[in-house]
């Protein structure tokens, strides 16, 4: 259970290194925009890689929360899986438009971009949340493809993928073009062409 400023050490570095990247935020940066002493630091972080372990794992909880809260709000307004689906990626673009702007980034893609930095756990911790999006939306997929079979072939796994693709596409765009409704317009994409393939 993390206390307020183990929550403001994490909050302050995350900030940072969506700005800065990893290799760009130093401890003393850390620790200036905590508001904290070096020792306070130190008390609950051994290390600048121990830290950069505690905020993936607390990234990947609060994502993983995240997914279900919103599948489940979905399964909970339709029975109809399809309609489920749809809702589901309502959601999230709502979320998106609410947004005066861009939205900072997904630590997930700041870490990859310097995999080199981290150790093989975090690693994997990125690797199990990919394969935990892509298997909860492919399921329900499944579902929608046994209700309302497509009329033309379709990878599912892939298809699954292209959510978590248009999110970390989006991220980018939003950023280099300053327009925080880059995202809410590509999750609108991604929710018209749903409807397409399985068009009841």
């Amino acid at each position: 259970m993390e206390n307020d400023t183990q929550t403001n050490i994490m909050d302050a570095a995350q900030s940072l290194i969506l700005d800065n990247g990893f290799s760009g935020t130093t401890v003393d940066a850390i620790i200036k925009r905590a508001g904290v002493s070096k020792g306070a630091f130190f008390h609950y972080f051994s290390s600048k890689a121990d830290l950069a372990h505690a905020l993936v794992m607390r990234y990947a909880e609060a994502d993983a929360q995240h997914l279900e809260n919103n599948m489940e709000k979905a399964e909970a307004l339709s029975d109809d899986p399809l309609q489920q689906m749809l809702i589901f990626v309502k959601l999230f673009e709502q979320e998106m438009n609410a947004l005066s702007e861009p939205y900072p980034g997904c630590l997930f893609a700041s870490y990859l971009y310097q995999s080199e930095l981290f150790d093989e756990q975090i690693l994997e911790i990125i690797h199990r949340w990919m394969l935990r999006w892509r298997g909860r939306v492919k399921d329900k997929l499944e579902e929608v493809a046994d209700t309302y079979p497509p009329d033309r072939e379709v990878d599912l796994s892939s298809l699954a993928d292209m959510l978590l693709v248009t999110f970390e596409g989006a991220f980018v765009l939003s950023q280099s073009v300053e327009e925080p409704e880059t995202i809410a317009r590509q999750l609108s994409h991604y929710h018209s062409y749903l409807q397409l393939l399985f068009n009841p």
